[in-house]
């Protein structure tokens, strides 16, 4: 049975405070982020930034997740281990970022180019952020939550790519994963009733080729079949009588 809390407004706030922290996080990879880097420092420095906040990594430990951060490479999709990779001129970056702070997480995620990249897989990035945005537009009070996923849907079958279907977004509040589950594809008339107080987060991932995953070995890490590359980005979002409010902001 699916159980969907709606939020009072000083929960929202204490969630907005753990999302700004991930917003904060973000943009410190966003100036890091270069050829020469490895996964592993990278890693240790956002596990540090959390904690000086006053907030946790809500990832550390999330069912046995062994760091701070996912941190995913070119064909890897979501949930990348960060170990040794050293990133190199031309690679993309996802970067996935939970903090818990005051009992409330925040959750948000972006997908960086690693020095000069081909015109495709800027135009890759672009679409993917693009998607998110549609997908957040879509998400309205007294609307249904598969209208997100038909606008993320639609964006991106468009401009030839695959979405991913076995993963999608989430509510968030307590629990870092709460109802409901937001798919990235779907109808408009589809899921829920999204209501004023629910608190989601819409995280398209989107591949270059074949919507088809797989997960590696290491039970986490899922990658496209296909081996071509795949993007993700990520807002947690506030339903408002006033339309959607993004709290993953550095404000």
């Amino acid at each position: 049975m699916t159980t969907i809390r709606l939020r009072r407004p000083e929960e929202v706030e204490k969630i907005r405070e753990s999302a700004r922290i991930v917003a904060q996080c973000l943009e410190y990879a966003r100036t890091r982020v270069a050829p020469g880097l490895s996964l592993l420092d990278l890693d240790r420095e956002i596990e540090g930034f959390i904690r000086e906040q006053g907030a946790t990594p809500s990832f550390k430990g999330y069912h046995g997740f062994p760091a701070s951060t996912c941190l995913s490479v070119n064909s890897q999709v979501v949930h990348g281990i960060p170990g040794d990779y050293v990133l190199l001129e031309g690679d993309i970056l996802g970067v996935d970022v939970g903090a818990y702070k005051d009992g409330y997480h925040g959750d948000g995620a972006r997908t960086f180019a690693i020095g000069a990249v081909p015109e495709t897989t800027v135009k890759l990035l672009q679409v993917t952020e693009e998607c998110m945005l549609r997908g957040i537009a879509a998400a309205v009070a007294g609307g249904k939550i598969g209208a997100i996923g038909h606008a993320v849907q639609t964006h991106a079958e468009a401009h030839g790519y695959g979405v991913v279907r076995e993963l999608g977004g989430h509510g968030i509040g307590e629990r870092l994963h709460e109802d409901p589950h937001i798919p990235n594809y779907g109808r408009p008339e589809q899921g829920p009733t999204l209501r004023a107080g629910m608190v989601i987060a819409i995280e398209p991932m989107i591949n270059a080729g074949s919507h088809e995953v797989e997960t590696l070995d290491d039970g986490w890490t899922v990658v496209t079949r296909d081996g071509r590359l795949s993007a993700h980005f990520e807002h947690t979002v506030a339903i408002t009588d006033r339309g959607p409010e993004i709290l993953t902001r550095c404000a």
